[in-house]
């Protein structure tokens, strides 16, 4: 009789008793959790891709020839940063003798803007789905005790009306209720870690777009003067 009576508690037998609040609670936590795994995993897809493109280009970068770095680059699919990055470098540097507003102020300055909005957009797009995880992360939890509290108030009317409040009839229908809280942790956990990890990813992702940009500038502006120089030798040559 006693195995009879723990076999009726259990998850499917609070899923079942749950009323239309508490299946609201349960469909609000089973989107989270749907929209988290989904970011958690199409971010972790997309990064490793990133990463590995990120670094056979930057082999075939820097062992390429001055020369032929321009045809390479058109040869070169701009589907990361560090390519969008050297193809927007030097097509400020093609675009160093426009007179233009957006070329005005000298070629340094606008390869540095030009630079920097790339780097800005990779920003933008890194925090994609970082909301979405923080706010799984925060909120499941206390939309779980609700669903908790809840749960429990309707299982003290019930044993309220049946007038029997003993300690074997309140344990099952209380930690029953007891379910949706942890349901709320078991969303937000994965939640909160991958938001951790997310982020260390786009701060260390971001720093190395940086300095590849900073050595592009270096190198792009030291050839933008000796293009300069040249252009400006070339007359008095001429004389």
């Amino acid at each position: 009789m006693q195995s009879q009576f723990v076999d009726g508690f259990g998850v499917a037998h609070f899923l079942s008793q749950a009323d239309l609040v508490g299946r609201l609670v349960l469909l609000v936590l089973l989107l989270l959790s749907l929209a988290s795994w989904y970011l958690i995993i199409s971010r972790s897809l997309a990064s490793h891709f990133a990463q590995r493109r990120a670094k056979a280009f930057l082999a075939r970068f820097w062992s390429s020839r001055s020369e032929d770095l321009r045809r390479r680059l058109q040869d070169e699919a701009c589907d990361h940063a560090f390519a969008r990055l050297a193809a927007e470098g030097l097509d400020a540097l093609a675009d160093s003798g426009d007179v233009s507003l957006a070329a005005a102020g000298g070629f340094a300055e606008y390869l540095s803007r030009r630079l920097g909005h790339v780097i800005d957009d990779e920003a933008a797009a890194a925090e994609y789905g970082l909301t979405m995880l923080a706010s799984a992360a925060s909120a499941a939890p206390y939309i779980g005790l609700f669903g908790t509290v809840w749960g429990i108030y309707h299982a003290l009317v019930q044993i309220g009306l049946s007038g029997q409040g003993t300690l074997d009839r309140v344990a099952g229908p209380v930690g029953e209720a007891l379910i949706m809280t942890a349901l709320g942790l078991a969303v937000a956990i994965p939640a909160v870690l991958a938001h951790n990890a997310f982020n260390r990813r786009n701060r260390l992702w971001l720093a190395r777009l940086e300095g590849f940009a900073h050595e592009l500038y270096v190198l792009l502006t030291v050839k933008g003067v000796a293009a300069d120089a040249a252009a400006a030798q070339a007359p008095a040559a001429g004389r």
